[in-house]
């Protein structure tokens, strides 16, 4: 029998706020990477970032050779890496960390396991095998897939949900990403943000009236 300090530690990997925002009950933290991924604003947020009326974008998970199938022309057609962290959680408080991860991630996306990446001695090795991580698969309802950038950097600019301004996701999310590692990029996030940003030059720090009321505590 296997005695309960032998069990194998649960851990989940973040690549979207559970960065900036990690879950409850942390142990350790492992910056490390993904193989054979990209992230992509590709993912409905009804719940956090945008409204049922008005769903703003988060990133999701793909793996490299589906998106390839079904995104068009990416502009970043080598990106195969998606850096985040692996979050072991306290084996006290596995079973409440595993309750408020599948409500927190509840719009679309489903658990898989991943092994994390990271750099020792030069050398790409495996840092943890089959870390839990949640993914948005194509056949989710959730799921919008590939949009022009123009176009996905103007609707992130302009969403708004329960958890606050989808352009401030986008934002928290790039300055966590670059300060993972000095290894750490992001071909995709990087460019959304400098769209943004210029959207912020151009037309101000500014909130249609009607969306307003959207506006309230971050969550995610």
């Amino acid at each position: 029998m296997v005695g309960k300090d032998d069990r194998r530690p649960y851990v989940v990997f973040g690549y979207g706020s559970l960065i900036f925002k990690p879950p409850p009950h942390v142990i350790v933290q492992t910056p490390g990477f993904l193989k054979g991924y990209v992230r992509r604003f590709a993912q409905k947020s009804h719940d956090h970032r945008g409204t049922p009326e008005k769903p703003g974008r988060v990133v999701t998970l793909v793996h490299k050779e589906d998106w390839d199938q079904f995104s068009g022309s990416d502009p970043f057609p080598d990106d195969d890496v998606v850096w985040g962290i692996a979050y072991t959680i306290d084996p006290e408080h596995e079973a409440e960390v595993r309750d408020y991860l599948d409500y927190r991630e509840k719009d679309g996306y489903t658990l898989e396991e991943i092994d994390v990446w990271n750099l020792a001695d030069g050398k790409e090795q495996i840092v943890i095998p089959g870390a839990f991580c949640y993914v948005g698969r194509n056949d989710n309802p959730s799921f919008i897939g590939s949009e022009p950038l123009d176009l996905l950097a103007e609707h992130i600019w302009k969403s708004v949900g329960p958890s606050g301004r989808n352009k401030d996701y986008l934002y928290k999310l790039t300055e966590s990403v670059r300060e993972l590692a000095p290894a750490s990029y992001d071909s995709h996030l990087f460019a959304l943000e400098a769209r943004c940003r210029k959207l912020d030059e151009e037309r101000g720090d500014y909130v249609p009236p009607d969306e307003q009321t959207n506006l309230g505590v971050e969550k995610a």
